[in-house]
């Protein structure tokens, strides 16, 4: 668990990043001039909304590939410009926009799905070539239930509804730490 003043560094990391990309400056932090618990490798996920609740970028990596601190910065950036679902941010939407961090914890093969408890747990679900996320709290903020958590990741995906029961269909859960501004 990070504390307060962490997550506030790798909030104002995550924005400052997305504002110096506007005047092309993509240079990555320097993760030594952070305290352990930045620099340790983590997954994590930037999400951007507008202050009206809509979602306008969400990019992350699920693996710790890297440090905390630079998983921030390059997914902060990817999600304000490349997130294919969105055109980029424009530098006059900063002022609108509200972001939240996701840190990844460890990703779980889900052996039953008594197993997935919604709101704690994170999904991956693939088959094949398909492959679809979807984080924690996302079936919170929609209300869902275990088997619409389920179907919607599946959709996410680019499979059916119902595809989670196929027995070549692969079903991973993880948590993540989620905070925001």
């Amino acid at each position: 668990m990070l504390g307060d003043a962490h997550r506030k560094q790798l909030l104002s990391l995550a924005r400052t990043s997305i504002e110096c990309a506007f005047d092309g400056c993509f240079e990555p932090p320097e993760a030594a001039q952070y305290d352990e618990a930045l620099r340790h490798p983590a997954g994590a996920f930037v999400t951007l909304r507008t202050r009206g609740g809509d979602l306008r970028g969400c990019i992350g990596s699920i693996y710790p590939r890297d440090a905390l601190v630079r998983a921030v910065h390059a997914n902060a950036i990817n999600a304000a410009f490349r997130d294919p679902r969105f055109r980029p941010v424009r530098r006059e939407e900063m002022g609108g926009l509200e972001l939240e961090i996701s840190v990844m914890g460890p990703v779980e093969h889900v052996q039953s799905i008594d197993d997935v408890l919604v709101g704690r747990d994170g999904l991956i679900i693939s088959r094949g070539r398909y492959a679809g996320l979807l984080l924690p709290q996302v079936a919170t903020e929609y209300g869902w239930d275990r088997d619409t958590f389920l179907d919607q990741t599946c959709v996410k995906a680019g499979l059916g509804f119902g595809d989670w029961r196929h027995p070549e269909t692969k079903i991973e859960k993880f948590s993540a730490e989620v905070f925001g501004e």
